[in-house]
């Protein structure tokens, strides 16, 4: 069991750490989600 990543992580390092291509988390529209996005405005954005 893994543990929930923290919302403080930025995108770059959450796709390093989990051995993702670049490019892997996108936004709503289709298009990559900046690398220095942080995975809590992620799920902010997700709830709206």
């Amino acid at each position: 069991m893994t543990r929930k990543t923290r919302s403080d992580c930025r995108v770059g390092t959450f796709e390093k750490k989990h051995d993702l291509p670049p490019g892997t988390i996108r936004n709503e529209n289709g298009r990559d989600t900046r690398s220095d996005k942080k995975i809590g405005t992620i799920r902010q954005e997700g709830k709206k």
